[in-house]
């Protein structure tokens, strides 16, 4: 969505970026369970962004550290966060 709307530029476009990312960065997927979507619905965001409730639910949902920068996110003190 970022680099649709320009602002985000992608070297060779999103495909070609994630899968250098994975190479670079090997990571495991969270899936989107039953349970993040449940959760999502839950979480208490100062704002309504969907892509930020399922963000911030599957940190919750798997016990992960969110890496962000986003300010939106970083305002919820409860959620786990590492900025850089």
């Amino acid at each position: 969505m970022l680099e649709e709307r320009q602002r985000v530029r992608l070297t060779g476009g999103i495909r070609v970026w994630a899968e250098e990312a994975m190479r670079l960065f090997p990571v495991e997927e969270a899936s989107l369970t039953r349970e993040v979507a449940i959760v999502s619905l839950e979480v208490d965001l100062a704002h309504r962004d969907p892509a930020d409730h399922f963000l911030a639910a599957t940190a919750l949902v798997y016990g992960l550290t969110l890496m962000t920068v986003d300010e939106r996110l970083r305002a919820a003190s409860w959620l786990p966060i590492r900025s850089g």
